[in-house]
């Protein structure tokens, strides 16, 4: 037996090769910095991905197995927590960039300063993003061309300014955008092409997405798709300078006498166990998988874990709920809405994102149509699920029937928190992630609030009923998983400083959505990128120069 060596120290080592992750990776292996990214997941190649449903949505193929990875959750610290496969993440190389709808809006100017908007709202954290849209749109235009996006400039009249378009046109409308489109305009709404993690048209070498609905949750075998498995890792693996190890488990971010992080320690899929050793170290396992880390960073220098001397880390988590109105349309009336054909999001709007308080509640977001799922996983609340009334709902509504979808812009709430379960733990022996969290009133007021407006705009598209699905709590079926290691000026109510670097230990980094202040009404990934590259220039330019030899 070849006895495995300890490996050769770096400049950086990355934990997460997810959108933050491979970001960072790009960005600084090209600019010569030596960098290890160790991925908890497998690399997964073009022959993994199809369009089958039972591998990608039922067998967990890409998903954390709650058997082996569980996550506990509670309401509240009165309760005992239960193990729940809350949040489900893709752990793979590329994380949620592989399984992701690829929705890629940018953030509103209104979205960095919701405590100046709003002062303090009872029961809420609410905060003031310690930067601004100015600073971070050179990076969304950055991200944008290099990563491939595609979408129609100025179509949005919400939207801040922008420097420069997207490099590629929007996708083509599907039926079901259509639909949507014709009610919102009856109802005096606008709408536009969404902003998406694809190239529509032959770009840097890459060839167009095949339309069609098997996209939200299925990896793409082609290059249409964007993530990061297929443009930002390949970016940094072609310099030379970024070692990506796949299958590698981190259980402790390690720190030297002088509270500096030296490295980090991890399994490889063998179970030999390594020190990797570096001069600064980048986390970016998402907003559960980061704060658990940093919990279980415990040394004496760092007794409640590393980076957590105020207690904050963990604290005021957001997840973004998903809900949504369901229509279903006479199929004798309307026709048909051939979900499965075309992209399944390749409309929506922003209308109901800034806040109206006659609405009785602040804040809002963006909402879009879709179809209500898969041949084998389709289904709506009343569905029958056997025998021949399965099968009259099958041929009567799963070509005249769609929802129309909102992601819950969430207040932050300093005890909605990720902290580690004292009683259960993992396969390699280490104390799970629990999910301690209940939403603020203003989450339940708009969430029911903009479903009911979505079900207003159902009836206006024709369908002869309409399904309100409400949240009863937050589930995290949005795997976005924000603000457990918030960003901000202040060493006492914040764990990274606005370079996201570690108030406590000056060369440890937080590049994933962990650092969201506060949460937003859209998706998070385009903003971690931007942000992870405008933070990435910054070691660049000023931070590499002051790290020490490790």
């Amino acid at each position: 037996m070849t006895r495995k060596k300890q490996p050769e120290p770096v400049d950086v080592v990355i934990v997460g090769a997810g959108a933050g992750g491979a970001t960072a990776a790009k960005v600084l292996s090209e600019a010569g910095l030596k960098v290890v990214g160790l991925e908890r997941g497998p690399w997964l190649k073009p022959e993994h991905a199809s369009g089958d449903e039972l591998k990608f949505l039922n067998r967990n193929f890409i998903w954390q197995d709650p058997k082996v990875k569980p996550r506990t959750y509670r309401p509240n610290d009165k309760v005992e927590a239960e193990i729940t496969n809350f949040s489900a993440t893709p752990q793979v190389v590329g994380g949620g960039t592989t399984h992701w709808g690829g929705m890629v809006p940018r953030m509103a100017e209104s979205d960095f300063k919701l405590r100046s908007l709003h002062g303090d709202v009872p029961g809420a954290s609410l905060v003031d993003w310690p930067i601004s849209y100015d600073e971070l749109e050179p990076y969304y235009t950055r991200v944008e061309w290099e990563f491939g996006t595609s979408g129609l400039a100025g179509a949005n009249k919400w939207e801040a300014w922008r420097s420069r378009g997207y490099p590629t046109k929007p996708s083509p409308l599907s039926q079901i955008g259509r639909t949507f489109a014709t009610a919102m305009s009856k109802l005096g709404h606008g709408t536009f092409p969404m902003p998406q993690g694809m190239v529509t048209e032959p770009y840097r070498g890459r060839q167009p997405f095949s339309e069609n609905g098997f996209w939200q949750q299925y990896p793409d075998p082609g290059s249409g798709k964007s993530s990061t498995l297929i443009s930002f890792i390949p970016d940094a693996v072609a310099t030379g300078r970024y070692d990506l190890r796949p299958d590698s488990y981190v259980s402790e971010i390690l720190v030297g006498k002088d509270g500096r992080a030296t490295g980090v320690r991890y399994q490889d899929e063998d179970g030999d166990e390594f020190v990797q050793h570096a001069k600064a170290v980048i986390v970016c396992g998402g907003g559960i998988e980061t704060p658990r880390l940093l919990l279980m960073s415990k040394s004496g220098l760092f007794p409640d874990g590393l980076g957590n001397g105020n207690g904050m880390v963990g604290k005021n988590a957001t997840f973004h709920q998903y809900s949504f109105s369901v229509g279903l349309f006479d199929r004798e009336v309307s026709d048909p809405l051939y979900g499965w054909a075309g992209h399944y999001m390749s409309l929506c709007s922003f209308d109901f994102y800034e806040t109206d308080e006659s609405r009785g509640h602040i804040l809002g977001s963006l909402i879009f149509p879709s179809m209500i799922g898969h041949p084998v996983n389709w289904s709506f609340p009343g569905r029958p699920t056997w025998g021949q009334a399965a099968k009259d709902a099958d041929r009567d509504f799963f070509n005249h029937s769609m929802k129309i979808g909102v992601l819950l812009h969430d207040l932050p709430v300093e005890d909605n928190r990720v902290d580690l379960d004292p009683n259960v733990k993992d396969a390699w022996g280490l104390p799970v992630a629990r999910i301690t969290h209940t939403p603020h009133s203003n989450d339940f007021a708009q969430e029911r609030w903009q479903v009911a407006k979505n079900g207003e705009i159902l009836e206006a598209a024709g369908a002869k009923k309409v399904i309100p699905v409400n949240m009863e709590r937050i589930t995290g079926n949005t795997s976005h998983e924000l603000g457990t290691a918030r960003m901000g000026n202040d060493p006492a109510t914040s764990v990274v400083d606005r370079w996201c670097r570690s108030h406590e230990v000056p060369n440890l980094y937080v590049f994933d959505a962990s650092f969201f202040p506060t949460a937003t009404g859209i998706n998070p990934a385009l903003t971690i990128m931007a942000n992870a590259w405008r933070c990435s220039d910054r070691i660049l330019q000023v931070d590499r120069h002051g790290w020490s030899e490790n």
